[in-house]
Formats: C-alpha cells, sequence, structure tokens
C-alpha cells in the first residue's frame, strides 16, 4: 500500500514538473517573441536607414544617390519628388510644435483631472469618470482628425481670421485632447499609490485638503507624473491619422519660438513616412530609404524620451514600506 502511495506521488509530482515546464516554455516562447520582434524592427530600420546614407551606402554595396548625415539632419527643405531635397529639419520642427501645443493642452489637464480623481472624487464619482476617460483612449484617431477638420478649425477661425484650413494649432488641440486619457491614467494610479499616512501627516499640522493634494501628494509621485508626461509626448511623436488630417502634408519650417507658427500648415515626421510610403515611388530608390531614415530618426527620439523617463522615475521614485 506504502509502495502505491509512493508510486502514485512520484507520477503526480512528474505530471506537475511535465505541466509546469510547460507552462514556462510557453511563457519564454512569447517573451522571446516580443524581443525578436522588436530587435527585428530596429535592425530592419538600420539596415535600410544604412543605404540611404552616403557614409554607409558603399558599404552595402548600394549604388545611385545617396544623402550625407549632416544634409539630411540639417536641411531645411523637404522635397522628395521632382528636386529630391530630403532635409529633416521641416519634419522635425512640425513635430515638435505639435508635441509642444499637446503637451500644453493635455499635462495640466491631465495632472488636474488624476488629482480630482485620486483626492477630491468620491467612490462612486471615481467609479463613473475614470471608465469614462479610459474609453476616450480607444476612440480611433481619424475620428479625432475629423473632428478637429469639421469642428474645431472652424471655431479657430472665429478668433483667427488668417489661420490656414490645416494648422498645427489644430493638430496640437486634437493631439492635447487625445493623450489626456493616458497622463491623467497614469498620473492618477501614482496619486492613489502615496500611502494615506502622509495624508494624515498634513492634515494633522493643519493643512487643507488643497495644501495636502499640492504640497505632499503632487511631490510624493513626481516621479510617476513625469513618466506620464513622457509616455503622452511620445504619443504625440507618433500619432499619424489625426495629425495628417488636421495639419495637412505640406513641409514647413516652423518657428518654434513665434507663436503665429501654429497658425500655419505644416507636415510631421509620421505624415511623411506615409506620404513616402503611398506615393509613387521605386523600391530601392532614394525616395523609398528615405522613408526608413526618417523611421530611424523617429525611433531615436521616442527611445532617447523614454530612456529619459526611466532615468527620471529610479532617480526621484519614492519608496514606501
Amino acid at each position: 500500500m506504502a509502495s502505491e502511495d509512493v508510486t502514485r506521488e512520484i507520477t503526480t509530482r512528474t505530471e506537475n514538473d511535465a505541466r509546469e515546464l510547460l507552462v514556462r516554455t510557453f511563457f519564454f516562447a512569447c517573451a522571446a517573441l516580443s524581443i525578436a520582434t522588436t530587435v527585428g524592427i530596429i535592425a530592419l530600420l538600420v539596415f535600410e536607414a544604412m543605404k540611404f546614407f552616403s557614409l554607409t551606402a558603399p558599404l552595402l554595396g548600394v549604388e545611385g544617390a545617396t544623402v550625407g548625415v549632416a544634409e539630411f539632419l540639417t536641411g531645411t527643405t523637404w522635397q522628395p519628388a521632382g528636386a529630391e531635397s530630403f532635409g529633416v529639419l521641416p519634419l522635425v520642427s512640425g513635430t515638435l510644435i505639435v508635441t509642444i501645443g499637446a503637451g500644453a493642452i493635455a499635462l495640466p489637464l491631465g495632472v488636474a483631472t488624476a488629482m480630482y480623481l485620486s483626492e477630491y472624487a468620491s467612490p462612486r464619482a471615481r467609479s463613473v469618470l475614470k471608465p469614462a476617460l479610459e474609453i476616450l483612449a480607444g476612440v480611433p484617431t481619424v475620428v479625432y482628425g475629423v473632428f478637429a477638420v469639421v469642428y474645431i478649425t472652424p471655431f479657430l477661425e472665429l478668433f483667427f481670421p488668417s489661420i490656414s484650413f490645416f494648422n498645427a494649432l489644430s493638430a496640437s488641440i486634437v493631439v492635447g485632447i487625445m493623450i489626456i486619457p493616458m497622463v491623467a491614467s497614469i498620473s492618477e494610479d501614482a496619486m492613489s499609490a502615496v500611502p494615506d499616512e502622509l495624508r494624515e501627516a498634513g492634515y494633522g499640522m493643519g493643512a487643507t485638503k488643497f495644501e495636502v493634494a499640492t504640497g505632499v501628494v503632487l511631490p510624493a509621485s513626481a516621479s510617476g507624473i513625469f513618466s506620464s508626461f513622457i509616455l503622452g509626448l511620445s504619443r504625440a511623436i507618433g500619432e499619424t491619422m489625426a495629425v495628417t488630417l488636421a495639419m495637412g502634408g505640406l513641409a514647413n519650417m516652423y518657428n518654434l519660438l513665434d507663436p503665429a507658427s501654429f497658425l500655419e500648415s505644416g507636415m510631421t515626421m509620421t505624415v511623411a513616412m506615409i506620404q513616402l510610403l503611398f506615393s509613387d515611388i521605386s523600391g530601392g530608390g532614394i525616395a523609398y530609404r528615405a522613408l526608413f531614415a526618417v523611421g530611424l530618426l523617429l525611433f531615436v527620439i521616442t527611445l532617447a524620451m523614454n530612456v529619459l523617463s526611466d532615468l527620471f522615475t529610479r532617480r526621484y521614485r519614492e519608496e514606501y514600506r
């Protein structure tokens, strides 16, 4: 009898070990697939972009027209067709002006919304408002673009008669609305993670609710709020459809110090990539290779922002026990 129990226990343990191995292998395969996909995308961007630059194209045996790195990064004219001028600064300035405008709208509104949800809203109100806010994040971006063209731009014309039909201000507003849910949701999670003991200590010293929210909770959750800023701005940098519809597709070198620049049409890096992809270009031509060069630059900018966010979070993260 004892021998049968031992045999049964060994069999059960072997089956459990086999299941654990199968589950572990499955999850490892999922993680490896995600990493391999990321590495593959980066390798493709780098490899194809190298064919675009005159410094690296000969190493790959590429013949035909190429562009210098300095010419690409400092050029102020973007005309892939005809003149074949590939200065990326107009695209970068268009991307920056939309990102700055969207950030100026989304960051204060997102933090204020998060503070209300975390510190002022009742549990019943929070249970309704937060899901509604997250639903806003699920609206297709093309819908935001149509909303900008049909409603936002005509409204702006009442205050700025000289505004272009396609303009950076309308694109900034609609992208800012798009990233508010991301900023608000992540910031609210960071504020909710602050221990109640800190709030009670503030109240014990005679502070008002507003003083506790702004003087205790806000600084204590600064790292999480900053991370939400970076993620929101990264989303703004990579936005395509809404910007295409609201801002237009004409490359324009913006003066970021002139507020009137927001009233002009322009083009972001993502819009330029869409135009290159769907234009009449040959698969091995310089315009086709420019698509990957712009994509690589966009990837580097986004990666740098995320690395900055991670460094800031590690440096200023508060750990509570």
